[in-house]
């Protein structure tokens, strides 16, 4: 299983428990909640009726007096009121009135007037001096004809004479009851969906975050220049700086032995030709041979120091996962910088160069770098073109792409090479039987590519000669 999936199941069983287990008690709290403040409402009224059957129920008159008569007029009255979005249309309280004995002297249905009431649980209790309530089912199969009664003492003075008895079908409250538990519900799981998908986008971030750590390491393991994931202080970016901090130390090991190694073998060329001119300028020779010897020390000392630049170059870049600080950069001011640059050169072996650049051929880099990889590769084509040859430097733009194209008509590539041409210290005889170069111009080329996310390439035209392409985003 995915790690995302891993902790996305994780949190969902977490939330999606601890969401249902809440959500459940809210919903089981709903019908005794209900019932709580409707008992209390209904404490107030069975007081309050009790002080207004008090008199009559004392002087033996509450059947036939006025407190009969109100209650019937309470009982007829025709209401039609919202309340909170639920209309009532009837008036629900039962009232019943008995004495000190449990019998029965007023009841608004009329049917329990004479009956003893003393057993039932509201009156007993009543008459104790104990909160008297109950709740009976009118039909016993059926939870629905509950009926809630709370009773009141008739008090004379410090004695109680009767009780009067409230009664409300909960039936009535069903309504209530129902339309609280959809709420509840319904916002529940409003809540629990956003929980969920809050999870979900806090899991995708985390995923996606191991993810670029994983490319990122998997980036390095292949030796690719890669930027950290993260930067942030969290355990993400301490992590990608220490994989960074891991494979820089590992790189720079074995980017030293391997430098180290290539160099010595390049090195041992040109020191064997100074070694030996230096033994036979140390024996009398005639002038020219001296001065033939001299020159030849002057000019491998030339090479090594080329060498040793071009790879202090190198190695600088290859040690870049990133410019530091692009910006904006216009190819014709390049090739404008370059034309002065390398005309002298040019004109020596005899070679015409033509430079092409439209105007608004703008990328984002580093200028210097850009013009060393492009004057690498005119001096390229220069060292493999023939005399009264021709080299044409043009700028294009293709897609989202400015393409530079360097093309002579030189000798071309060697089949043989055509897979090595940009390893470093790798370099091809020259047609005029001049030196070979260091090998490290091309490799040059390619990293300063790389920085600013491009690529180059080198083949042979069908024309005859080769043609450099150095791709740059535009």
């Amino acid at each position: 299983m995915k790690l995302w999936a891993r902790i996305f199941l994780g949190y969902f069983l977490v939330v999606g428990i601890a969401g249902w287990f809440v959500l459940r008690v809210f919903v089981a709290e709903v019908k005794p909640g209900v019932r709580e403040a409707v008992e209390d409402v209904m404490v107030d009224s069975a007081n309050l009726v009790a002080e207004m059957a008090a008199a009559e129920l004392k002087s033996g008159r509450l059947e036939q007096g006025r407190f009969s008569r109100m209650v019937e007029e309470y009982r007829r009255r025709q209401i039609n009121v919202s309340i909170w979005g639920r209309t009532k249309q009837s008036l629900d309280f039962r009232i019943y009135v008995t004495d000190g004995k449990g019998v029965v002297h007023f009841d608004s249905d009329g049917e329990a007037v004479g009956r003893d009431y003393s057993q039932w649980r509201d009156v007993a209790r009543t008459l104790k001096g104990e909160y008297g309530a109950r709740s009976t089912r009118d039909d016993p199969e059926d939870d629905a004809s509950s009926v809630l009664y709370v009773a009141a003492p008739v008090m004379d003075g410090a004695q109680i004479i009767g009780v009067a008895t409230i009664a409300k079908p909960v039936a009535a409250l069903a309504p209530i009851i129902a339309r609280s538990e959809r709420s509840v519900f319904r916002h529940g799981m409003l809540l629990l969906a956003a929980t969920l998908f809050i999870g979900g986008i806090f899991t995708l971030w985390l995923t996606l975050s191991f993810g670029r750590l994983v490319a990122y390491a998997r980036a390095l393991t292949r030796g690719e220049k890669a930027v950290p994931p993260s930067r942030g202080k969290d355990e993400i970016g301490e992590l990608s700086r220490v994989l960074a901090g891991m494979r820089a130390e590992l790189d720079g090991r074995a980017y030293v032995e391997r430098y180290v190694e290539h160099l010595t073998h390049e090195m041992k060329s040109p020191l064997a030709a100074i070694r030996g001119a230096a033994e036979l300028l140390s024996d009398p020779l005639p002038e020219a041979d001296r001065q033939r010897f001299a020159a030849n020390i002057t000019q491998q000392g030339a090479r090594l120091q080329q060498m040793i630049d071009r790879l202090l170059s190198l190695a600088q870049l290859e040690q870049q996962a990133a410019l530091p600080h692009p910006q904006p950069v216009d190819l014709a001011r390049v090739f404008t910088t370059l034309e002065d640059q390398l005309a002298p050169a040019a004109a020596l072996r005899g070679v015409t160069l033509h430079w092409s650049a439209p105007p608004g051929a703008i990328v984002t880099g580093d200028e210097f770098l850009l013009t060393q990889a492009v004057a690498n590769l005119v001096e390229n084509a220069l060292a493999f073109s023939v005399k009264g040859g021709r080299i044409d430097c043009v700028v294009s733009r293709h897609d989202k792409e400015w393409v530079i194209e360097i093309s002579d008509q030189g000798s071309g590539i060697p089949a043989y090479a055509a897979e090595r041409i940009f390893e470093r210290f790798f370099s091809l005889p020259r047609p005029d039987g001049a030196p070979k170069s260091t090998g490290l111009g091309l490799a040059l080329v390619r990293e300063v590519a790389k920085l600013h996310g491009g690529y180059i390439s080198l083949k042979n035209r069908d024309e005859g000669g080769a043609v450099a392409t150095l791709r740059l985003p535009a």
